[in-house]
């Protein structure tokens, strides 16, 4: 059950951690765009904290779920949540600013 738990976790911490890249990017694109990129930029730094503290909380779950059964259910719902919350903000940031491709 271990592995499980450690790879869902695992899982969370990647969906935290696509959400802390989309937002370090669209910060560095609007940067490069000087005044015309100034809102983006703003909004960026403003969502950094929310995208950093999902990847924080999912990391420690996910180094919950090295300890016993109790840890492990701990660090999945930890590590799930933080999920939870970088997936939804990155779909709110690609809503709301879409790279082009």
């Amino acid at each position: 059950m271990g592995i499980v738990f450690t790879l869902v976790a695992l899982v969370g911490l990647l969906a935290a951690l696509g959400h802390v890249g989309y937002v370090a990017m669209l910060n560095n694109a609007a940067k490069k765009k000087g005044a015309a990129g100034a809102e983006i930029a703003a909004y960026s730094k403003s969502r950094l904290p929310v995208a950093g503290g999902a990847a924080g909380v999912a990391l420690l779950g996910l180094l919950f779920t090295s300890g016993g059964f109790g840890m492990d259910v701990i660090g999945v719902i930890l590590a799930l949540g933080g999920g939870f919350v970088g997936y939804r903000g990155l779909q709110q940031e690609r809503a709301k600013y879409p790279t082009g491709g």
